[in-house]
């Protein structure tokens, strides 16, 4: 059901809307990225605009659920089936991302909306019933339930506590089954627990203190590996772009125009997979920004898939192609990663890496909580928004110590659906986004 749900169908609606508004700005954000760079730093930062936390923290907010297991293990699968043909794709999706991240993000502070409370909310069904008029309300409701379901962190529970076990419980012997699962899960449980019951503030400083460390030390750790093998880094860098449009290395199905057209859909599904662009979680992070200028929030998070994709998913691929065991090991996913590590930096390497898999799986899981409470807050009142963190908590548990596939694959499912109005909505509106990028830069401009 989720390979169905994140197949081409999915792929139309994320790429093909995207590439149209990418078309329809006519790449006019991509020409303010230093503007967008010194919006984070905080140079247009004003403590009497509306919202909660700053650019900065909204942006890490939203790479906390980005950064993850997509980065590891999803650009591994890309490879062992692809080659390095495949990474010139993600990069394609990324810079689409990019654009539809601006689009997205700068709706969710265009049209924000109150809750039953009186505060101010943004995020998708914000914008869908602000934006598009109440009538459309059947599609919010549509977006809420379906991120009820989609923003449990089972999946991603259920990754961490297997990359724990193979990569270090296993081969220590310390593996008892059942037992270990349930203690790995009590102590994720129990982290997330102190975070995310402390509300939006907390879980927006804790990630703009965890995200920026822990792609340092996967950059420190990645640049080991690449000084290693400088001899045959050119070599790789160029087969990305030459590999692209080859059919030498790919061993999936052949569908959509063959060969070709099977790396291509790979390469562009595991960038969406992995920056989520598209979806509609970022812009509920990006929604909690202080601005009254709704066009900075947009270029803000423009930088999300530029960090998550191009630099991140290409640390991993460069890693992998460069100590060859995409083509010397069986193995895949985060295993087949962590050959890679292990191959250049012995013992330590698998270790490093397995910080930076429980760092980006466990901030993932604090902002996965604030998506899915805004989802309830929505359909069922700001009072008892709460009350979703106790069912996610529970959630960890059930992901820690069962391997039910067909609950991660309906998890999966609910997850790749909230793209549907997402993408509807921002399409629709994408001429109102279009009108106020145009009004801000050239104030801009003139100033």
């Amino acid at each position: 059901m989720a390979s169905a749900a994140w197949g081409l169908p999915l792929l139309i609606i994320l790429i093909g809307g995207g590439l149209y508004l990418l078309i329809r700005i006519k790449l006019l954000p991509f020409r303010y990225l230093g503007h967008a760079i010194a919006v984070l730093r905080g140079k247009y930062d004003n403590e009497r605009d509306a919202g909660e936390i700053t650019h900065f923290q909204a942006l890490m907010t939203a790479l906390s659920s980005t950064v993850g297991m997509g980065n590891i293990a999803g650009v591994a699968v890309a490879i062992a089936i692809g080659g390095p043909g495949a990474v010139f794709w993600m990069w394609v999706s990324a810079v689409i991302g990019m654009s539809t991240k601006f689009f997205t993000a700068t709706l969710a502070i265009l049209y924000r909306g109150k809750d039953s409370e009186g505060k101010i909310q943004g995020g998708p069904m914000y914008f869908i019933i602000e934006g598009l008029g109440k009538k459309w309300m059947p599609l919010a409701v549509f977006f809420s339930v379906a991120g009820l379901v989609g923003a449990l962190p089972v999946f991603n529970v259920n990754q961490l506590t297997q990359a724990i076990n193979d990569i270090l419980l296993k081969p220590a012997g310390l593996y008892n089954g059942f037992q270990t699962d349930l203690i790995i899960g009590l102590v994720l449980a129990a982290i997330t627990a102190i975070v995310i019951l402390g509300g939006l503030s907390r879980i927006s400083k804790t990630a703009s203190k965890m995200v920026p460390g822990m792609v340092i030390l996967y950059f420190l750790l990645v640049l080991i590996i690449l000084i290693t093998h400088i001899d045959v880094l050119p070599k790789y860098m160029g087969m990305i772009f030459t590999d692209a449009f080859s059919a030498n290395f790919y061993k999936g199905d052949t569908f959509l125009g063959g060969v070709i057209g099977g790396i291509i859909l790979l390469g562009i599904r595991r960038g969406a997979f992995s920056n989520e662009a598209g979806i509609g979680t970022a812009p509920m992070a990006h929604g909690a920004a202080k601005t009254n200028e709704p066009i900075r929030e947009g270029l803000v998070a423009m930088l999300g898939p530029a960090i998550d994709t191009l630099i991140i998913c290409t640390l991993t691929a460069l890693a992998i192609l460069v100590t060859g065991v995409w083509q010397s090991s069986d193995a895949n996913g985060v295993s087949l990663t962590a050959s890679a590590f292990e191959e250049s930096i012995p013992f330590y390497g698998k270790y490093g890496l397995l910080a930076c898999i429980i760092t980006f799986s466990i901030s993932s899981l604090f902002s996965y909580s604030y998506y899915g409470s805004k989802c309830m807050s929505f359909l069922f009142g700001a009072k008892n928004k709460g009350i979703y963190n106790y069912f996610y908590i529970i959630s960890i548990l059930v992901g820690a110590t069962t391997s039910l596939s067909m609950m991660i694959n309906l998890i999966d499912t609910f997850f790749a659906m909230m793209a549907i109005p997402t993408m509807t909505a921002t399409v629709l509106l994408a001429p109102k986004v279009i009108k106020e990028a145009k009004g801000y830069f050239e104030r801009i401009k003139s100033s």
